[in-house]
């Protein structure tokens, strides 16, 4: 077991979208992606931010995606490269005070609030760049450069429900698990199929399933680990 001390952050601002239009490629939509920052406190449950709308229910939200969190190092690098930012620009709810969000790893947690009561995330996944981001930045390159730039930003369930507000601390928890795959890591699993640098393994494979993943990276890892067994 790790044994790493906690970490403070700090919760900037809380996010919510609603639904809104949006043309992806040639086709109309509608998308809460176009998130803003809130004030005062907000209810998390376990399926999110109280007023916030999630319309693809395929790709994103559910119990294991309730949260999209992005960090202020990520939004800095940004910044650097040009990018007019603002809070909630990449649909994040929570952007935090923090390192760069692939440098977490699945399985650590998140106590917003000062007191015990607070909200409880737990870590479960990186967020994959699709045409909903790039159309909502108006840049059709978007999600090739948003997947160059491996930062992902921060897919979470909710362990325990509550109120918080921007200004909050925020304690991170490593996650207790030996081995917790980073969210780095399976962002480039995801994108490229290697893992760590070298092409993934059914034994790389197996031993992420261990964590506690989001259920849709679970599905997705689960069929690249029987297209490899299949191939012996």
């Amino acid at each position: 077991m790790t044994t790493q001390p906690p970490v403070t952050m700090q919760l900037q601002h809380m996010n919510v979208g609603q639904a809104t239009p949006l043309k992806v490629g040639a086709r109309a939509a509608r998308s809460g992606i176009d998130k803003r920052p809130v004030v005062g406190p907000v209810k998390v449950d376990k399926l999110g931010l109280a007023g916030d709308h999630v319309l693809n229910t395929r790709h994103h939200g559910g119990p294991d995606q309730a949260a999209y969190l992005y960090t202020s190092a990520d939004y800095d690098w940004w910044a650097a490269q040009g990018l007019a930012v603002r809070p909630g620009l990449f649909g994040e709810n929570l952007t935090v005070g923090g390192p760069g969000s692939a440098d977490f790893r699945v399985g650590d947690r998140l106590h917003l609030g000062a007191g015990p009561e607070g909200v409880i995330l737990e870590i479960t996944a990186p967020r994959i760049p699709c045409g909903t981001l790039a159309a909502h930045l108006g840049d059709p390159t978007f999600a090739r450069r948003f997947a160059q730039a491996r930062r992902p930003g921060l897919y979470a369930r909710v362990l325990q429900p509550g109120t918080v507000q921007a200004g909050d601390p925020i304690t991170l928890t490593p996650a207790a698990l030996d081995g917790a795959p980073g969210i780095g890591e399976l962002f480039e699993l995801d994108l490229h199929g290697t893992f760590r640098g070298q092409p993934v393994t059914p034994d790389d494979l197996r031993r992420l399933l261990e964590h506690p993943l989001a259920e849709r990276s679970r599905a997705d890892l689960l069929k690249r680990l029987a297209k490899l067994e299949k191939r012996g």
